[in-house]
């Protein structure tokens, strides 16, 4: 291996390791403990080093958001239903779940302040890939609708029932009883057998 090769590894391996970092340290204590400061006492290099892969906090909750879009597309991916069941609830069920299980993940990726260009040309493929997922889902009920504004309403639905659950501002009891009336409301009298 060259030594220009080794290098780039070893620049890869630290910009991960400062990814991995930020995450964990989110996870434990929030978004507001991760400072640059922080994260350079954790993974042990100055705080230049963190500034030479990152121009901020900013930037490496960004990175966190993007790779936690892939995690979430490789997740709904792998909910996709067997034959005979419903796709909608299938990934509405994956998708809730990976915000309860990740929450400090899921806040980086739709919550926090973070420069991702959803919605536009320039959108980094992990998002591409979550928001097909999405729309996969959605397909099947979508009728004369169009299929990426029924998404986004669809994907809105499951964004307010994850944040509203975190932030205990709903029943619990009520949860399974709110998806299926969110999925019914969602199909508008087209049928999916399994919903």
């Amino acid at each position: 291996m060259s030594i220009q090769n080794r290098r780039e590894r070893e620049r890869a391996e630290r910009h991960q390791l400062i990814i991995d970092a930020a995450r964990e340290l989110a996870e434990e204590e929030g978004w507001d403990a991760v400072t640059t400061r922080r994260l350079a006492e954790k993974v042990e290099y100055s705080q230049p080093v963190l500034y030479s892969h990152f121009k901020g906090k900013d930037a490496i909750v960004r990175a966190v958001a993007i790779e936690g879009c892939g995690v979430l597309a490789r997740q709904l991916r792998q909910a996709r239903p067997v034959r005979g069941q419903s796709r909608l609830r299938a990934t509405a069920e994956a998708y809730l779940a990976f915000a309860r299980e990740r929450p400090a993940l899921y806040d980086a990726m739709f919550v926090q302040q973070v420069d991702l260009p959803w919605g536009t040309g320039e959108v980094p493929q992990e998002l591409l890939d979550a928001f097909a997922e999405l729309v996969a889902a959605v397909e099947p009920i979508k009728g004369d609708r169009d299929l990426e504004t029924l998404t986004e309403l669809y994907w809105s639905t499951l964004h307010g029932f994850a944040t509203l659950t975190h932030g205990r501002r709903l029943r619990p009891e009520h949860d399974q009883a709110r998806l299926d009336l969110a999925l019914s409301a969602l199909s508008l009298g087209q049928h999916e057998d399994g919903l």
